[in-house]
């Protein structure tokens, strides 16, 4: 017979567990556990096996899990979860990629109904089409204000109605149409709310950006604080060389205006003088080759002369 703990005793252990595992986890995604089932955990549990371990309990444990951690330890990096632990939440500790643990997490889920008294997740649209329903069943319609008519002995549904919106709370004729309809609007699973890496933490949105996202917006950061730097003549890695270029423009134009010469400036001189030379240049050098390839045209072999009829033996005068 196995000997029944205390409550001391487990959470006793529940402690040693958690400490267990910030000492060798470094990265947890917070996951909101609302209307998810014991079995449904299981199954995420199951599927993450391997380098990832779920862990649920209730905030102020953990909380004070993670500041006796602290204080024993020295190492406060995990502090900033404490703030993450409101409401129905797990803690997700991984090893592996952190998107494709979200991706897994997310495979988990299960239709629900939707019950008296639930807040929608999501919009709620009855489709139009045959209810199966007999006609005796108008009223619930006609409570929810659904257009119908009778075809065949059964109700249908004329046009597509959106029964609850994303926020209501699901109401007892609501949840009582969709039932009868075999409707089951919701699906459940555990949430990914927020994420932990290395004393960091941040959306799980961030785990969508691609490569050149990044680079895309590294490069209008960039952008940004050149234009900025230029604005107020501040110098930065990102504005000096335009800056350069700037100051290179005005030397230019100095040089252009006044008798100072450098070569550059020799060559921008020269084509003020006389653009004309810049722009012949490039239409002799294609009359050039033009000419060139007129010869090869002219080469053509020569027709072979017509024979004559003396030369194929015969005339045609006789003598």
């Amino acid at each position: 017979m196995a000997i029944k703990r205390t409550k001391a005793e487990k959470k006793i252990a529940y402690d040693k567990k958690l400490c267990s595992l910030l000492d060798e986890y470094t990265k947890v995604l917070i996951a909101l556990a609302d209307n998810v089932g014991s079995k449904q955990l299981q199954d995420i549990r199951r599927g993450l096996r391997g380098d990832s371990v779920v862990l649920m309990g209730k905030n102020t444990l953990i909380r004070r899990c993670i500041k006796v951690y602290a204080e024993k330890t020295g190492n406060h990096t995990f502090d900033p979860l404490m703030d993450l632990l409101v409401g129905n939440v797990g803690l997700i500790f991984t090893k592996g990629d952190l998107k494709e643990v979200r991706e897994e997490v997310a495979k988990y889920k299960v239709g629900a109904p939707a019950r008296v008294g639930l807040v929608a997740p999501v919009d709620v649209v009855v489709p139009p089409g045959n209810t199966g329903l007999d006609p005796s069943q108008t009223s619930f319609f006609q409570v929810l204000n659904i257009p119908t008519k009778i075809n065949k002995g059964t109700v249908e549904i004329i046009t597509p109605v959106e029964l609850i919106k994303k926020g209501d709370k699901v109401g007892s004729s609501e949840s009582a149409l969709l039932a009868k309809l075999g409707i089951r609007p919701f699906s459940y699973g555990l949430q990914i709310t927020s994420v932990y890496e290395d004393g960091s933490v941040f959306s799980p949105e961030v785990l969508d950006l691609s490569e050149e996202d990044l680079i895309e917006k590294f490069a209008t950061g960039v952008s940004m604080v050149a234009s900025l730097s230029l604005a107020i003549s501040y110098p930065t890695l990102a504005a000096v060389p335009h800056m350069f270029i700037n100051g290179y423009k005005n030397v230019l134009a100095v040089a252009v205006e006044t008798d100072y010469s450098y070569p550059h400036a020799d060559k921008i001189k020269e084509y003020l003088k006389d653009p004309s030379k810049f722009a012949v240049a490039a239409p002799v050098a294609g009359a050039d080759s033009g000419a060139a390839a007129a010869p090869k045209e002219e080469e053509k072999a020569p027709e072979p002369e017509e024979e004559s009829d003396e030369e194929m033996g015969f005339s045609l005068f006789d003598d």
